[in-house]
């Protein structure tokens, strides 16, 4: 024990702390055995050193948070010795209620055990519905099957959100039902078949639907695992991103990735819903291919029974040969990018919405661009149960309205120039630079309405892009710009003279041969036409608020992620 002399010592006359000492800080400890109780890592209560460590050689305090560890005083050990005294009790109390617990736990299990569960052959034949069925089902004895998506067990009751697909149901059990082992063992994620009536409910009471089954049986299809595998262990919401998408077909079963691949579906059906009124015929050109539409960088190389070949970049190309035939033209497929991007609009593999139009002007493409993103916006909004998960998604999303903002890029350049926005090289932006993600952002967050940001530089973008007949350094081309993501349509009116067309190979260092039938659109009857792609991830990024593309991607694919 340490001598009360030792308060009056001074730092140089202070004993050199023995092996095995204890090192104490109210200032920077922590009272948790892992701290190892060192200088750098000290407990933080007296009572819990000696608690923990009766038996140190000695225990040194530190009484400021600047000062040197000095053993401890007489009368503070005194003190220590019954803080840690009552901290043992505390302990042997909790050990023998987690004792009393545990047989308790293991009686209730017993008593559970006994019971069993059958079905009642007097009630009449259960309906078989899916969950999205439920209202028009009320009243009516139904059988319904499952994930268990949450469950609360209650005395005497369990109560427990069903989940198919098709919505969310709140079940009821009761009894011998909710009392069974089987019950009071399930956990998260199981399968279950189940059995009852649906009643809504009182005025005052929620759950989904505004109803619930009352449980008269039920199954248990398959029994999800619990414990330290159980699914809320496996998949937490502040888990490493890296984690989360090794995991991503778990992370899919989560109330807001639901939410976002149902809107994600019926912006899809919406899309085809517009061409339909506008009398635009889908078709589906080859991912498979041998030319370019993007620049060569971008290009996923492969053979192809020996030949050299690609994943498309765009379906355009093809999207034109069919213009004379088939009249305008659309198809949503899967285009590919070799980007080593890493941007949060970015992926390698997206769903790329493409047209093309034939007899227009520039000003009819770009009408036509705005008309089509805005009438399928409606669309989705109309549909009461996605209009819901858009607002629960964005509860401050606004739909655009007509018309959209025309800027042009030398527009944007001085407005980027007045607003001290620097090019990539941190500099003032100049003709023929091209606009950066960041800088794209900045100016589109700031105006914060959507952007048709027309006429880039000949040099910045594709061959194919007719050149502008008042100003022919610039091209009949637009982006679409949203608030909050950006880049979402890309579009132009495409050089239908052949001579020109040969210019644009030759511009960028490209064999016009590969591309001959390509070349003949504009030697059997040429015209006048435009087209556009729109990246689906991205324009549902705009509608849901997510901070990637990559949650709006089933299984996102980027730069090293090609997994599960």
């Amino acid at each position: 024990m340490a001598s009360p002399a030792i308060e009056k010592l001074s730092l140089e006359d202070v004993p050199p702390p023995p092996a095995g000492t204890i090192f104490i800080s109210d200032f920077t400890g922590v009272d948790v055995i892992s701290a190892g109780a060192s200088t750098t890592s000290p407990v933080k209560s007296p009572a819990f050193a000696i608690y923990t460590f009766p038996n140190a050689p000695a225990y040194y305090l530190r009484r400021q948070a600047d000062s040197p560890f000095e053993p401890i005083s007489a009368s503070a050990l005194k003190k220590a010795k019954k803080g840690a005294e009552g901290l043992a009790k505390k302990a042997r109390a909790a050990e023998e209620l987690k004792v009393k617990k545990d047989a308790d736990e293991a009686k209730r299990l017993e008593e559970a055990s006994k019971i069993v569960i059958k079905p009642d052959l007097s009630l009449p034949e259960a309906k078989h519905i899916k969950i999205r069925g439920g209202a028009a089902n009320r009243e009516t004895r139904v059988v319904v099957q499952g994930w268990v998506h949450r469950l609360r067990l209650q005395k005497g009751l369990a109560f427990l959100v069903l989940r198919d697909g098709t919505g969310f149901l709140q079940c009821v059990l009761s009894g011998d039902l909710a009392n069974a082992y089987s019950t009071i063992t399930l956990t998260l994620e199981s399968t279950v078949t189940i059995y009852g009536i649906i009643h809504p409910l009182p005025e005052g009471k929620s759950a989904p639907g505004n109803h619930e089954l009352i449980v008269d049986y039920y199954e248990i299809v398959g029994l999800a695992p619990g414990g330290d595998d159980a699914i809320s262990n496996r998949v937490q919401e502040n888990a490493d991103p890296s984690i989360l998408l090794d995991l991503r077909h778990l992370v899919l079963r989560g109330e807001t990735m639901t939410g976002i691949f149902k809107v994600r579906a019926a912006l899809l059906r919406c899309f085809r819903r517009v061409y339909e009124d506008l009398g635009i015929l889908e078709v589906t050109p080859p991912c498979m291919v041998q030319t370019q539409v993007e620049g060569g960088s971008t290009l996923f190389a492969f053979k192809y029974y020996g030949e050299d070949a690609y994943l498309t970049q765009s379906s355009q190309l093809y999207l034109e040969t069919c213009l004379p035939s088939l009249g305008d033209v659309f198809c949503i497929q899967e285009s590919f990018r070799a980007e080593r991007s890493h941007t949060r609009r970015h992926l390698s593999e997206y769903t790329h919405v493409e047209a093309e139009l034939a007899f227009l002007t520039f000003d009819d493409l770009l009408s036509h661009i705005e008309n089509f993103i805005t009438k399928t916006v409606q669309y989705v909004l109309e549909d009461e149960e996605i209009a819901a998960i858009v607002k629960k998604l964005n509860p401050n999303f606004v739909a655009p309205q007509l018309p959209f903002r025309r800027m042009t890029y030398e527009s944007a350049l001085e407005w980027l120039n007045e607003h001290g926005v620097p090019n990539e090289e941190g500099e003032t932006f100049k003709f023929g630079d091209d606009i950066a993600e960041a800088a794209e952002r900045k100016m589109t967050d700031e105006i914060n309405e959507p952007i048709l940001l027309t006429r880039f530089p000949v040099e910045i973008k594709s061959f194919y892009m007719q050149k502008c007949a008042d100003d022919p350094r610039v091209t009949e081309s637009v982006d679409v710009l949203m608030p909050n993501v950006g880049e979402i349509v890309g579009g132009s009116m495409r050089i239908y003279d052949l001579d020109e067309l040969m210019k644009g190979y030759k511009r960028e260092n490209m064999d016009a041969a590969p591309y001959y039938w390509f070349n003949d659109q504009r030697v059997y009857g040429t015209c006048p036409h435009g087209g556009y792609g729109l990246g689906t991830e991205r324009i549902l990024a705009w509608l849901c608020d997510r901070f990637t593309v990559r949650d709006c991607s089933l299984y996102p694919r980027f730069t090293g992620r090609c997994k599960p």
